[in-house]
């Protein structure tokens, strides 16, 4: 296998375009989710179409032996991982004192251990050979705190915040590491998380039109790309900073709320 992209959560959403996009590079590909079905029938499209191999690695993220089971499963293969692209993650909306933890644990696992744990793990090969980009999908969440998804924009203000932190260290090698902010997005996510019946999902971007923008921004090593996020959506948080935090609270809140 040659030129390879290893991308969780591939099964559907921005995971599935960005193997799609990847493949029309002639990018072999390996692609981790729980969901067996999802993964075969993609594979079978993308090598029928594209002419490329794709490898399938079913594992649950949530479990903490995982990560290294999916790098000592390429390694025995003998793949080498170009491109680290960390998509899998998950929401939910609710009071956090009222949400399961069984839920919300699992979340914590997926949105950061997961990635941290996979990061780690191939950071110090891409370093080795001095070479290797690293995409990680965080979201616009990242920015404020998110009441009613308190756990959720946590979570992705840790893998922002970590992604730029490693850019850094790396800046005297060829190794990338670039976040992907997404905002609303037509993905599985929004029915997932119930945000789908809130006002924030009224006007949501492609998964394909994101992803694209992620993986331009990938191999051009950039540190952030916002994406799938409207102009007034733009200002409001260009506004963030300079807003007394109890009313970006309030404003956040109201625009997580059922309809």
């Amino acid at each position: 296998m040659k030129n390879v992209a290893l991308i969780t959560g591939a099964s559907s959403g921005i995971g599935k375009e960005l193997a799609v996009i990847h493949a029309e590079q002639k990018g072999d590909l390996v692609i981790v989710a729980r969901r067996k079905v999802e993964l075969e029938s993609l594979k079978t499209e993308l090598e029928n179409k594209y002419g490329i191999q794709v490898k399938i690695i079913v594992k649950d993220l949530t479990k903490p032996e995982a990560p290294q089971e999916i790098y000592d499963e390429i390694k025995k293969s003998g793949i080498k991982v170009e491109y680290l692209i960390n998509n899998a993650g998950f929401g939910g909306v609710g009071k956090f004192h009222e949400r399961s933890w069984i839920q919300d644990e699992a979340m914590i696992n997926l949105n950061i251990m997961a990635l941290t744990s996979l990061t780690r793990i191939f950071l110090p090969d891409f370093v080795q050979r001095n070479s290797g980009r690293i995409l990680n999908i965080s979201s616009t969440a990242s920015l404020m705190p998110g009441p009613l998804q308190a756990v959720y924009f946590a979570t992705k203000a840790y893998v922002t915040s970590f992604s730029n932190a490693i850019a850094e260290e790396l800046h005297d090698t060829k190794v990338t590491v670039t976040a992907l902010l997404p905002g609303a997005t037509e993905t599985e996510f929004g029915k997932v998380s119930g945000m789908d019946k809130t006002s924030l999902f009224d006007n949501t971007y492609s998964a394909k039109m994101v992803a694209e923008d992620g993986y331009k921004s990938m191999m051009k090593g950039k540190l952030n790309k916002i994406a799938g996020v409207r102009f007034s959506q733009r200002l409001m948080m260009a506004f963030i900073p300079f807003s007394p935090r109890k009313m970006v609270l309030k404003q956040v809140r109201n625009m997580q709320k059922f309809k």
